[in-house]
């Protein structure tokens, strides 16, 4: 249990287009670890010239996938970013379970996470293969995060997200962490719409992977709690396709994924190189047309061609 203890703001920047940017930071990182608190993403003072290479490569996938994406990567251990589109809204779906388990985390002690909680069969909503099981014998709030983020339940997200004061109790503990930007509004399924231009259930790549960061890698979290929100991401069972699909043999991969509306396809992302400091992950993707369907492939090159940066 730990929340935000002196944690600075992650304030939105201009929706820009589609720079992409390379920025190094003072080492942050003791044995893979932060030894402080995250640093604010680089500002504008600290980017380097754009990298000729991963722009034209995103910008080809895009073309190629008719899509348009948002990419963050930034190395805990060098601080060598890679931005693209960083600071545009996507719909943040499902991804946001990881930040909420996060918070879940951070605002209880041992015994009130294992405490039960109950729900009716009124509460379960689709996708929920967990919670649809245990109606009678309720969750506890450990298991609750657990089928969240590893199953992507539905019913488990909504039970948590209710318990933590709702969408404003959730967007409070963001902001605790830094987070200002991130906007919870609704429950599931409705947050997954995606409608373009709505603001609702948004965030930016820039601010959803400092909000990881926060949780995974940096101070958000005691140890005990950092370590299990990272066994979560690990054991995702939904992510095969994503990131993980583009990441280089041998690299541990953490993440959670979210699927929407007009062509919404995300995955969130801690990627530890063996022997080196996690590499922290966000990739946003969507078509913008109601009808769009999504294509797993998208993300993994995405993933593939930022990841190339840091071997």
């Amino acid at each position: 249990m730990l929340l935000g203890a002196g944690c600075g703001a992650v304030e939105e920047g201009p929706d820009d287009g589609s720079s992409a940017a390379v920025a190094e930071e003072p080492p942050a990182a003791v044995a893979g670890r932060e030894a402080t608190e995250p640093p604010d993403s680089a500002g504008p003072g600290d980017e380097v010239p754009t990298d000729p290479q991963v722009a034209r490569a995103l910008e080809e996938l895009e073309a190629q996938f008719d899509a348009r994406l948002g990419v963050v990567a930034v190395d805990t251990g060098s601080g060598q970013q890679v931005e693209y589109r960083a600071d545009e809204r996507f719909a943040y779906a499902s991804t946001i379970k990881a930040p909420l388990a996060g918070v879940v985390l951070a605002t209880t002690d041992d015994t009130e996470l294992d405490q039960v909680l109950t729900f009716t069969e009124a509460d379960l909503v689709a996708y929920s293969p967990v919670t649809q099981d245990r109606v009678s014998t309720g969750m506890t709030r450990r298991e609750l995060a657990e089928a969240a983020v590893r199953r992507s339940d539905n019913t488990a997200a909504n039970l948590l997200l209710r318990d933590v004061g709702g969408p404003a109790g959730l967007r409070s503990a963001l902001q605790a962490v830094g987070d200002d930007v991130t906007r919870p509004v609704r429950d599931e399924p409705s947050l997954n719409e995606a409608v373009p231009g709505d603001v609702r259930d948004t965030t930016t790549p820039r601010a959803m992977a400092a909000t990881l960061r926060a949780f995974a890698v940096g101070a958000a979290l005691d140890t005990d709690d950092r370590d299990l929100f990272n066994d979560w991401l690990l054991g995702n069972t939904t992510g095969d396709d994503l990131i993980r699909a583009g990441t280089p043999a041998g690299w541990a991969v953490g993440d959670k994924t979210g699927t929407g509306g007009f062509g919404t396809r995300n995955d969130i992302a801690v990627v530890t190189p063996p022997g080196r400091a996690p590499v922290v992950l966000a990739v946003f993707s969507d078509k913008g047309q109601p009808d769009a369907d999504h294509d797993d492939r998208l993300v993994a090159a995405a993933a593939r061609e930022v990841l190339d940066a840091f071997e």
